[in-house]
């Protein structure tokens, strides 16, 4: 049995550390308020613009200005995005992405990564670590964005990705991220950013009779406007969902890890208390021996 010295330090250590999973709990609740409160007003927005999206490019010509996002090609080259946390302590959330990219990669894409033609963009520093370290082709990592993750900054990253596939360095991309949906759960997603898909080819959709839309002002205007604006709010929800999701996991987990805490304490108590009892009673032993040898 370990001793009562021994055990008072890992009393001490164990509360120590209750604190600490405590504050970062609070914390993470606080910043998973305000990212939970921008994911859910930014949604309905996003579903209306992707519906849109992804009707019109069924009804595009090969002549149309906007039909470069939505053009089939073998996928030769393909980039991922993979979306993850700068920090630890979050449960699952890292190993989660590291898995199903891993599984698409491997399933998906072995061929592509054999002949060196599947390139990664990483955002977080856990993916960026981990490929890295694996000598995969990690050509561009955005750890920073979380820093200040704003609209406006996560911008010029869709630009790029629009940029890539429209100059053909690409014929897909595809996003790795966290969906978040409550505190307690997040769901693992791998979306298509481009081509865009129809909506026949879009997974989970029943083949509905196409939606058809009067333009105005007209139909170029709208393509060459709303098009690269929508694939803009389609990339900055899945970063805000993985924000939020981020959030949600951390502080799921270090509320586990409080309430481990808080029990772990009540068994290291219950085995102080038994040394000190054990002690207490060798003493009172000792001093009856004692007093018994004096007397008689």
């Amino acid at each position: 049995m370990a001793s009562l010295k021994e055990v008072r330090i890992r009393i001490a250590s164990v509360k120590s550390t209750q604190q600490i999973t405590s504050a970062m709990k609070m914390v993470a609740a606080s910043k998973l308020r305000r990212a939970q409160s921008a994911i859910i007003r930014l949604r309905p927005y996003a579903a209306k613009l992707q519906e849109f999206l992804r009707n019109l490019s069924s009804s595009l010509d090969s002549g149309d200005s906007g039909s470069v996002y939505s053009s089939q090609r073998h996928p030769d080259k393909v980039l991922l995005v993979l979306i993850s946390s700068n920090r630890g302590l979050c449960g699952a959330f890292n190993s989660n992405v590291i898995k199903l990219a891993n599984q698409v990669i491997g399933n998906k894409y072995s061929q592509q990564h054999g002949s060196g033609k599947l390139d990664i963009i990483t955002i977080g520093k856990k993916v960026s670590e981990f490929y890295r370290r694996r000598n995969f082709n990690v050509i561009e990592s955005h750890d920073a964005i979380f820093d200040r993750l704003t609209f406006e900054n996560v911008v010029p990253i869709a630009e790029k990705l629009m940029k890539l596939f429209e100059n053909k360095d690409y014929d897909r991309i595809e996003i790795v991220y966290n969906q978040f949906k409550n505190a307690a759960t997040q769901r693992i997603e791998c979306e298509q950013f481009l081509p865009v898909l129809p909506v026949e080819q879009h997974a989970g959709t029943q083949k509905t009779q196409k939606a058809d839309y009067i333009f105005e002002p007209g139909k170029d205007e709208i393509i060459r406007d709303l098009i690269p604006k929508s694939l803009k709010i389609q990339f900055y929800k899945a970063i805000l969902d993985s924000w939020a999701a981020e959030q949600g996991a951390r502080m799921t987990a270090m509320h586990q890890a409080t309430d481990n805490a808080k029990e772990l304490l009540k068994d290291l108590s219950l085995a102080y208390n038994k040394a000190r009892q054990a002690a207490i009673t060798g003493e009172i032993l000792e001093i009856v021996g004692g007093a018994e040898a004096l007397r008689g």
